[in-house]
């Protein structure tokens, strides 16, 4: 569907976590990747799996983490986990107001 779309950003299709984040490992495990450099975004299956994953990579690796965000509901709607801070709320309402809008 994004190859049809012409869309302007990479992609790439399924892979484990590891090897999304990894470029050398990436380009040994996937030599005909698309990516030219580490995923900046990852699409989880489910709740609990964003949930522990963003958790894992928040506490390993630091940096910010915007989400978990719900793809095709009729209504927006953001979910603010346990230990939030006021940013992570602000930008969770950011995203709500700018899906609202759209």
């Amino acid at each position: 569907m994004l190859d049809q779309r012409e869309v302007d950003f990479e992609y790439d299709g399924e892979m484990s976590a590891d090897v999304a984040l990894d470029a050398e490992l990436m380009y040994q495990a996937y030599p005909l990747c698309c990516l030219t450099r580490p995923a900046n975004v990852l699409v989880m299956p489910n709740l609990n799996a964003t949930n522990i994953s963003s958790k894992l990579l928040l506490m390993l690796g630091g940096g910010h983490i915007i989400g978990s965000l719900f793809i095709g509901l009729s209504k927006p709607a953001q979910i603010a986990l346990m230990n939030v801070t006021v940013s992570d709320i602000v930008n969770l309402a950011a995203l709500a107001a700018y899906h609202a809008v759209r």
